[in-house]
């Protein structure tokens, strides 16, 4: 803390700012990050992973079971392989009448038997009995029920892909003021380890992005435009966005400009519904030479007021997710450039995505109040709180985040049956049938 008072005091007297505006350097891989030029001289990291999506072969040795119910009192079974072994059809019928073959997939071996009341014996050919005749044992056992038919299939079990993790399905994270992609690490390993693909941009002068030097450059129009090239680079036919406290903004502002394309949205620790103003008795109105002396005492409160616990696993995740690291300079500017006064409650009200909303109930940056007015805001909202989560809810709970962040994908809206077209009947057939009661 004294070198940062020292170097503060000396920027202050020489008239020069001794942060240097630059990228953060990182250690991580290259693979998956990728440097989008969205504007001349404007560049900024992006996380980008696309899950191969290849076929999981799971242990082999069990046998997989068709169950067939109500085929009748007698039934046959014929199997036929084709001549490259793709497909197996078995056709299961009645002494009189006769059921479609069923197919069986690719994957699935080219033996298969069935049995006669429960599992066919395999040594037995797989021929049931000859049509015409009846089955002694079937008429020795009735039942009031019919009975059901199994169909045992030696397989191989394969999975390709969670379920939801189409090809036209994008996901979103959009980190807040001096954050970065990292605070996603979990999230991102987890969803794209499902199959999903994810997009992770960090904002201008955060993590590894360029950082302009001109406070213009940090306004909230110029950052929103930044993402919004970013969306349109990365956009599949349906697109999820996941937001933390600024970033939340850039999402709503993303919903309501391409509405056919966003398919859920995610809002965390995002506040309430009110248009953006920058405070004018905010500590980041001071010059950026005294924000360089007190970024000590600026980091320490962040810890403080961000985390559920202050202890030293609460220190390495600040500092390993470079959750608050971004230079004095664009910490100002992003702050002051806050302004943003289309975004009111009309403006989020008119969102018709579905959103969910989470809360770290020891958040001391957003009140739970305004959270619970956006939910109350929105069309179709959900808010969920997490007991031992703050304001960096993503970070401190992962798993829990996760986890409700997959449920909320998979879940899907039940659709409205069509309206009733009313009948139309002519003045005089309505006025007969009125006189009629």
């Amino acid at each position: 803390m004294l070198t940062s008072f020292i170097e503060g005091l000396l920027c202050c007297l020489n008239s020069k700012s001794t942060n240097v505006v630059a990228p953060v350097e990182t250690s991580e891989p290259a693979d998956g990050y990728e440097f989008v030029e969205v504007k001349p001289g404007r560049v900024l990291r992006v996380r980008h992973i696309i899950p191969d999506r290849l076929v999981v072969e799971e242990p082999t040795g069990q046998e997989g079971s068709l169950f067939i119910e109500n085929l009748g009192d007698s039934a046959r079974t014929e199997v036929t392989s084709s001549q490259n072994g793709e497909t197996v059809e078995i056709e299961l019928t009645d002494s009189g009448n006769s059921s479609p073959p069923v197919s069986i997939p690719k994957a699935w071996s080219n033996t298969a038997t069935a049995e006669k009341d429960g599992v066919y014996d395999p040594g037995a050919g797989g021929e049931g009995p000859a049509p015409g005749q009846p089955d002694q044992s079937q008429h020795s056992r009735k039942r009031k029920r019919k009975p059901k038919r199994t169909v045992v299939i030696d397989c191989e079990r394969r999975i390709l892909a969670c379920k939801g993790t189409h090809s036209d399905l994008a996901l979103f994270f959009i980190h807040g003021v001096g954050g970065s992609l990292d605070i996603w690490g979990s999230q991102l390993d987890f969803f794209s380890g499902l199959g999903y693909e994810v997009i992770a941009p960090e904002l201008a002068g955060h993590g590894a992005s360029s950082a302009p030097h001109t406070a213009a450059a940090y306004t909230f129009y110029a950052l929103a435009e930044d993402m919004r090239l970013i969306f349109k680079r990365y956009a599949r036919k349906r697109n999820i966005l996941v937001g933390h406290s600024y970033g939340v903004s850039f999402c709503t502002f993303l919903a309501h400009e391409y509405p056919e394309q966003i398919h859920k949205m995610v809002m965390i620790s995002g506040g309430g519904p009110t248009a953006l103003e920058p405070s004018l008795c905010s500590i980041f109105n001071l010059p950026t030479c005294v924000l360089h002396c007190l970024s000590p005492l600026l980091a320490w409160s962040f810890l403080k007021a961000g985390f559920a616990q202050q202890g030293a696993k609460e220190k390495q995740l600040l500092k390993e997710n470079n959750a608050f690291n971004v230079s004095s300079f664009v910490l100002r500017a992003t702050m002051s450039g806050q302004y943003w006064p289309e975004g009111d409650e009309v403006y989020h009200a008119e969102l018709t995505v579905p959103v969910l909303l989470v809360h770290g109930m020891h958040d001391k940056f957003v009140p739970v109040e305004e959270d619970q007015r956006m939910a109350e805001i929105l069309l179709m909202a959900f808010l969920k709180f997490l007991e031992d989560g703050s304001h960096m809810v993503m970070i401190e709970c992962p798993e829990a985040v996760n986890t409700l962040l997959h449920e909320f994908f998979l879940w899907e809206p039940a659709t409205l049956p069509p309206p009733k077209k009313e009948s139309k009947t002519h003045p005089e057939m309505a006025k007969a049938q009125t006189a009629k009661t």
